[in-house]
């Protein structure tokens, strides 16, 4: 939830934790993404206003395992998308619908 600091500006930040499983998108170029379960889809849309930098795309600090990385949500279907990078997947030996718990920090 926001909270007010002394300068009566807002510091929004929030911090997620969740299991899903890893897809794989075929578009231009392949994609790989774990998308947010829709409980916290909901939580993250409630800030989005305050946190996006343009079209719906939320910067975001990502853990997986010992692996931490900035990234940035992409909102699709009433849902976001947490995509994960080739490094990523290599350093934590992740493949196609594997179930990944990732930790979030927003803001």
């Amino acid at each position: 939830m926001p909270t007010k600091n002394n300068n009566q500006a807002f510091d929004i930040s929030m911090s997620l934790e969740f299991t899903a499983k890893m897809i794989f998108w075929r578009g231009p170029a392949p994609f790989y993404f774990v998308p947010i379960p829709a409980e916290e889809s909901a939580a993250i849309k409630d800030i989005s206003t305050m946190v996006t930098y343009g079209w719906g795309v939320i910067p975001v600090t990502v853990r997986i395992g010992k692996t931490t990385f900035k990234t940035s949500l992409f909102p699709k279907d009433d849902l976001y998308l947490v995509p994960i990078k080739v490094a990523v997947r290599k350093a934590e030996d992740i493949d196609d619908d594997d179930e990944v718990t990732l930790q979030l920090e927003i803001g």
